[in-house]
C-alpha cells in the first residue's frame, strides 16, 4: 500500500506529466525543477543541471535518448515507472533508508535481488544456474514478505534472478501489482516471452526486463545455445511493438568482450528497442566454472573505455549504459552486502552479492534487518570500500583475500545448491587475475584526478560523512 505523500506526489506528478505529453520538449524542464523543489537538498546539483543540458541541447545524445523513450514507450508504462522511481524510490525511499543507517548502524540496501526459482531452460556455459535444476523456489509468502520488510527499511526496487525468473512470471506479476510504489525489474533469457507478457507489463507499470544477450549470433550462441540470439531478437521486436520498459544483460568474457562493445552492437540494440544496457564482468562462480572466459587486463580495459566512449554525450550512443565492474568509482566502490542492494536465493538464502554464494542468514528463520545485522554482513559494512582504488572493488575479484578473511570470521557456509565451494576454492581462481588486474588498474586511475569524497553512496557511509564537502558535488 502506498503512502499518503506518495499518493499525494503521485497526483501531482501524473497532472504534470499529462502537461508534458502536449508539448514534451518545452514542458519537461517543468518536471525537472519540480525535482529539485522536492528533493533539492539531497542530491548534487548536476542532478538537476544536467538533465536541463539534456533537454535542451539537440546535438547531445541524451537529448535523442530521452525523446526516443517518450517516442517509443507506452504513455502511461512511462509516466508510473518515472514517478515511482522519483518519487518512492529517489524521495520518499532514499530518505527512509539514509535515517534507518544512520539509526541502525548497518548497511540498508536501495535494491535487493531475488531469485522466485533456481530453474532454467537453458545451460549457459559458465553459467552456475545451469546446474541448479528444478530444486528450490520462493514462495509467494516469502517473497511477499521480503517486499514487505524492505519497504519499511526505504528499499523500493526489487530485481528478479534466477533460474530464470519467468518461470514464475503470473506470481512475479502479481507482486508488482501489489506493490505500485516499488519497481521490479527481471532478468531473463526472453524465452517465456509472450503477447500477453507484454501486456502484463503495460498493465502493471512498475515492471522493465533485461533481456540476456552477448554479441552477435556467433558470440551469443556459442555460450546460450543454438537459436538464443534469434529468440532474444524476436521478443525484443515484440516489447517494443507493445511499448514495453526493457534493456539488456550482457556478460563479457575473453571470447566476447570485442563483440558486446562494438558500434555495430550498440546500434543493433538501439535499433530492437533497448533503452538501458547492463554489462556484468564474467565471474568463476560454482565448480565448473571455466576460468578461460576471465578476461585480460589488456581487455577489460578494452571495455573500461569502449564503454565510456559510447558514453559520450557529443559522439557516444543514445542508450544508457552501467558497467556493474568498471563503474564502482561513481558509487564509491563494492555496492554488495546491503550496501545498496543484496541477494536472496531460491532456498532464502540471504547471500552479500548475486556473485558470492556464502551466508549465514535466511529469510525463513531470521527478518530482514535481523540478515543486515548478521556477522557476514556486518564483515561488509566495516570493510567497504575494500579498495581505494575503485577499479577494483571487489572483495572477490580483484581483492580474494578480503573476501577469504570475511567468510573466515562471520562463519558463512557455501550457499551453492549443487556442491558446496568453499570461499578458498572460489578465491583461489581469481588470485591470478587479481595479481594481473592490479598494475592495469592503477595505470587507468592514475591517468586523472579522482576527486573524495566519491559520491552521494559514499557519502553515507561513516568515512564518507566525516569526509563531506559540499563544493565536491
Amino acid at each position: 500500500m502506498a503512502s499518503f505523500k506518495s499518493k499525494v506526489l503521485h497526483s501531482v506528478g501524473n497532472s504534470l506529466f499529462k502537461y508534458i505529453y502536449k508539448n514534451p520538449r518545452r514542458n519537461m524542464l517543468k518536471l525537472v525543477k519540480l525535482g529539485k523543489v522536492f528533493a533539492g537538498k539531497m542530491y548534487p546539483e548536476s542532478t538537476f543541471t544536467k538533465p536541463i543540458e539534456i533537454i535542451t541541447d539537440k546535438t547531445n545524445i541524451w537529448h535523442e535518448f530521452l525523446f526516443r523513450g517518450i517516442d517509443e514507450v507506452n504513455h502511461d508504462l512511462l509516466r508510473r515507472a518515472v514517478l515511482t522511481f522519483g518519487i518512492d524510490l529517489g524521495l520518499i525511499g532514499t530518505s527512509t533508508l539514509r535515517k534507518k543507517r544512520d539509526e541502525l548502524k548497518c548497511n540498508i540496501p536501495w535494491v535487493v535481488l531475488l531469485d522466485p526459482t533456481s530453474a532454467c531452460n537453458l545451460k549457459c556455459k559458465g553459467c552456475w544456474a545451469a546446474e541448479y535444476g528444478h530444486k528450490s523456489s520462493l514462495t509467494m509468502d516469502e517473497m511477499r514478505k521480503i517486499v514487505s520488510e524492505s519497504k519499511a527499511l526505504g528499499t523500493h526496487f526489487f530485481m528478479f534472478t534466477g533460474g530464470e525468473p519467468l518461470i514464475r512470471k503470473k506470481d512475479i506479476i502479481s507482486l508488482a501489482k501489489e506493490n505500485p510504489d516499488c519497481m521490479f525489474l527481471a532478468f531473463t533469457n526472453a524465452t517465456l516471452i509472450d503477447d500477453e507478457f507484454c501486456e502484463q507489463l503495460i498493465e502493471c507499470g512498475n515492471f522493465g526486463l533485461a533481456l540476456s544477450i552477448e554479441g552477435t549470433e556467433e558470440t551469443n550462441d556459442g555460450r546460450r545455445g543454438d537459436g538464443a540470439y534469434q529468440t532474444t531478437m524476436n521478443a525484443m521486436k515484440m516489447l517494443k511493438k507493445h511499448g514495453c520498459l526493457f534493456g539488456t544483460s550482457v556478460c563479457y568474457t575473453s571470447a566476447n568482450y570485442e563483440a558486446v562493445t562494438s558500434d555495430e552492437f550498440y546500434d543493433k540494440m538501439i535499433e530492437a528497442g533497448a533503452k538501458y544496457m547492463w554489462y556484468f564482468h564474467y565471474m568463476p562462480v560454482g565448480a565448473n566454472a571455466d576460468t578461460s572466459l576471465l578476461l585480460t587486463p589488456e581487455q577489460r580495459e578494452h571495455v573500461y573505455r569502449a564503454i565510456r566512449d559510447r558514453r559520450d554525450s557529443k559522439h557516444g550512443k543514445p542508450i544508457f549504459t552501467v558497467d556493474f565492474q568498471n563503474d564502482a568509482e561513481f558509487v564509491g566502490g563494492c555496492i554488495a552486502g546491503g550496501r545498496n542492494y543484496f541477494h536472496v536465493n531460491s532456498e532464502g538464502d540471504v547471500e552479500p552479492c548475486v556473485f558470492i554464494h556464502y551466508s549465514d542468514s535466511n529469510i525463513r528463520e531470521k527478518s530482514i534487518i535481523e540478515c543486515l545485522n548478521s556477522p557476514l554482513f556486518k564483515e561488509y559494512y566495516k570493510g567497504q570500500p575494500f579498495n581505494k582504488n575503485m577499479l577494483r572493488p571487489c572483495p572477490m575479484l580483484e581483492n580474494p583475500q578480503a573476501l577469504r578473511k570475511m567468510a573466515a570470521r562471520s562463519g558463512a557456509k557455501s550457499t551453492n545448491l549443487i556442491c558446496e565451494e568453499s570461499a578458498e576454492q572460489l578465491c583461489s581462481k581469481c588470485d591470478a587475475y587479481a595479481a594481473a588486474w592490479a598494475p592495469k588498474a592503477k595505470e587507468i586511475w592514475e591517468e586523472k584526478e579522482r576527486f573524495k569524497p566519491f559520491t552521494q553512496y559514499y557519502r553515507d557511509t561513516p568515512e564518507g560523512k566525516l569526509n563531506y564537502r559540499p563544493e565536491d558535488y
